[in-house]
């Protein structure tokens, strides 16, 4: 490879791999939604109520599996919720999964939870007109929160294109979320060096094997700054000295996104003694088929 600027290099960096689907899952929000259409249709028919509380209570008795959507109104994944008494002491356990109990304490404390989270005002004074239509928006609002996720994959799904468009076929010649221990045993390679003389189980996104080399791969994007970059290219930079020790095997990392920006100065310091150090711009590049060997 010829000699790289740094700041050039880095001036390739993007501002944002997202594609499409990154924003909402909307497959997942309706079919969250319409798993309990049932039960929200017939909590609808409280919206209105006169008398909110005494129906409520009647309707959790004849039908009781409605309670299960009750949390989702609130925008909480969980089936049991925890409250405290008006003055901060009593912690009291809501279970809105399995019914076992009728007693009418029950009946009494959910028509409380009701009445002071505010569900019954949402429902008694027409502030929403379809609990459907509200609970899918309260879906795509709690499916924001799994954009961190899909983000994580996006770089991952991004460099294992280039892998096959370079020619390597998963689980042949290449692998992905592939331990040290895996490749010590397909491959009898010694890499003690990275493992803490086997005290560590690193996991690399990738593995590539060719007749000459393997190759453990790392990616990552980062779309804002923080602390978290600069612990990154410092270990980074640890793992790729420590990997130049070992016979037939190659640290690569594939990294990109301007939040690096903030930490060019950790990531300059790796990118002067790593070798493999690439960005997409290398990618599109076609460094893989350049320097996998």
């Amino acid at each position: 490879m010829p000699n790289r600027e740094f700041n050039a290099w880095l001036s390739g960096f993007r501002d944002s791999i997202a594609d499409y689907r990154y924003y909402i899952d909307f497959e997942k929000v309706h079919r969250n939604a319409g798993s309990i259409k049932v039960e929200l249709n017939i909590l609808n028919s409280l919206i209105g109520a006169k008398n909110i509380k005494e129906d409520f209570k009647t309707l959790i008795k004849k039908y009781p599996e409605v309670l299960k959507c009750i949390p989702l109104l609130l925008a909480v994944r969980a089936h049991e919720l925890y409250c405290q008494d008006e003055n901060g002491g009593y912690l009291y356990r809501f279970n809105f999964g399995k019914q076992r109990s009728n007693s009418s304490v029950d009946y009494e404390r959910y028509g409380y939870f009701m009445e002071h989270t505010g569900l019954f005002d949402l429902l008694e004074n027409h502030i929403i007109n379809n609990l459907v239509d509200y609970v899918t928006g309260v879906e795509t609002g709690l499916d924001s929160n799994g954009r961190k996720n899909r983000g994580g994959h996006l770089m991952e799904d991004l460099v294992e294109r280039f892998i096959k468009k370079a020619g390597f076929v998963r689980d042949e010649t290449y692998f992905k979320e592939m331990y040290i221990h895996q490749m010590t045993a397909n491959w009898g390679i010694d890499l003690s060096a990275i493992s803490n003389q086997g005290k560590m189980e690193k996991r690399f996104d990738f593995v590539i094997k060719t007749p000459g080399m393997i190759y453990g791969i790392e990616t990552n994007f980062y779309g804002s700054g923080g602390s978290k970059l600069n612990e990154t290219a410092r270990s980074y930079k640890t793992l790729a000295l420590e990997t130049d020790t070992i016979d037939g095997f190659t640290f690569v990392w594939f990294t990109d996104g301007k939040g690096w920006t903030s930490a060019r100065n950790n990531l300059e310091e790796t990118f002067d003694v790593m070798e493999h150090l690439y960005n997409i711009k290398d990618l599109e590049d076609g460094i893989l088929t350049k320097v996998l060997r």
